[in-house]
């Protein structure tokens, strides 16, 4: 079974599809691995879409069961019909900003806010993130996932509010051994 779990930024997909790989003992993929190169520091540079995509599906390809945490919603035409199952994971945006602010302190330190040009990519990208919820983000929004999710041609979960990974774990196998 292919799954994709997707949601916010900070709603928690790549934590919980880890942890639900590591349970169902099937690989794991993050869509952030294909969209950007990598650098150092990270997430600096975009990889071309038709790259992306062609790295993407190959790795897709070689596992009929995995998990895809992310967001391919904006990958164009193709993807609403590649997986078997679709996660969409909704907290309160308060919540998922403030899980941002402290995983971005723990990956690089007092230095997004020491560095002048490192506090304005971080504050660009939490403002960035602040906007999914009332669409004024660019490229992943809400109104993005909601008519990408009205595409899917298969079983779409939505798990919303702050739910534990046990909660969301519990949702999702539920659904699993019921098909």
């Amino acid at each position: 079974m292919r799954i994709h779990i997707m949601g916010a930024s900070g709603a928690g997909s790549t934590t919980f599809g880890r942890q639900l790989a590591q349970k169902l003992a099937i690989p794991y993929f993050d869509s952030d691995d294909f969209f950007w190169i990598k650098t150092e520091p990270p997430y600096q540079n975009r990889r071309h879409p038709d790259e992306r995509n062609r790295l993407c599906k190959a790795a897709l390809a070689g596992h009929p069961d995995c998990i895809l945490g992310g967001s391919v919603s904006n990958w164009g035409d193709g993807w609403e019909n590649r997986f078997d199952l679709v996660v969409f994971l909704r907290i309160p945006p308060e919540i998922r900003i403030e899980r941002l602010r402290k995983r971005e302190f723990e990956r690089f330190g007092d230095v997004i806010l020491t560095d002048g040009e490192r506090r304005k990519t971080y504050e660009e990208f939490i403002e960035w993130a602040a906007g999914y919820d009332n669409d004024t983000a660019q490229g992943r929004t809400l109104s993005s996932h909601l008519n990408w999710l009205r595409k899917v041609t298969c079983p779409v979960l939505t798990i919303e509010g702050d739910t534990t990974v046990t909660e969301r774990m519990e949702r999702v196998l539920e659904v699993i051994t019921k098909s």
